[in-house]
């Protein structure tokens, strides 16, 4: 499939507008639960989990939508909360390992892997790297660029028509960011797609392979290039156990990374432990698991 520019901008248009839809209401309503104090009857439920990670307990909702829905929800919920760049990488590790679980899990399974499987392994992975994030020391997250990319703190508001008024500004320069961002990866990417060796493998696939589609494009292209060759029979079962793993840890690292980025996450240390798990616990799942 030969690179075609008006197809990405239509992708690009439609991405915007799934944007627009999730961030600016999703932004609103965090600013009003934060404004009347709502979020503490709501997010004490998932106190130990945010714990675990070392997270303000407020970050239970952003946390709860990306599992559930995708990251753009999540930044949502999370952007008006003032956090540091040092929570913003532990969210950025959590979430880059366990989000859309719903729907990627529904992927993971057409390669014949298992739905529990691959949601205790992507919320296990998640809370063990992120939880080691936040160990790090706060030293490795303190930078000039990650100061003025860190979102200030919450601001007080005199009445709810001017938090209304600033949280309806604040959405739209965030979504901005974030549609600028997307727009980009989407023309880099959909160039990516349609080089000559990108499609010369989709019809005969091998794992280091796919593994660097699904790492760099995103699980459901990287998945999606095996389900034919693994519904012919032409994969064996271990071969898929290990690229599963692999990118169920690890995928879409550009993308994904860079949304955080902007809020100040440190992109080396999310890329570096997304990497370096992937890698350890898919071998230590396949040598430990009998797979023929």
């Amino acid at each position: 499939m030969s690179f075609s520019l008006q197809r990405s901008l239509q992708t690009s248009l439609k991405s915007s507008w799934t944007i627009l839809k999730l961030i600016v209401p999703i932004y609103i309503l965090a600013d009003i639960l934060f404004y009347y104090n709502l979020l503490s009857y709501i997010t004490f439920i998932f106190k130990p989990l945010v714990a675990l990670l070392g997270l303000p307990q407020e970050t239970a909702l952003s946390i709860v939508s990306g599992l559930f829905l995708n990251l753009y929800a999540a930044i949502a919920f999370a952007a008006p909360l003032g956090l540091s760049p040092k929570e913003w990488t532990v969210l950025a590790v959590f979430l880059g390992i366990a989000h859309a679980l719903i729907v990627e899990t529904e992927i993971m399974k057409r390669l014949g892997i298992s739905r529990v499987y691959s949601i205790l392994l992507r919320l296990c992975a998640g809370l063990l790297v992120g939880g080691l994030t936040s160990k790090l020391p706060q030293s490795w997250f303190s930078n000039e660029l990650s100061q003025e990319a860190m979102v200030p703190s919450h601001p007080l508001y005199h009445s709810l028509s001017d938090l209304l008024q600033n949280s309806l500004y604040e959405s739209l320069s965030l979504s901005l960011k974030i549609i600028l961002l997307v727009t980009t990866l989407i023309f880099v990417l959909d160039f990516i797609k349609s080089l000559q060796m990108i499609e010369k493998h989709s019809q005969k696939v091998n794992s280091g392979f796919s593994i660097l589609v699904g790492v760099i494009l995103g699980i459901t292209y990287g998945a999606g290039i095996l389900i034919a060759e693994y519904e012919k029979g032409l994969l064996q079962k271990r071969e898929i156990l290990f690229i599963g793993t692999y990118l169920m840890i690890c995928h879409a690292i550009i993308e994904d990374t860079l949304l955080f980025v902007i809020f100040g996450a440190n992109l080396w240390i999310m890329v570096g432990l997304r990497l370096t798990f992937a890698t350890l616990i898919a071998y230590l799942v396949l040598k430990y698991t009998k797979i023929t």
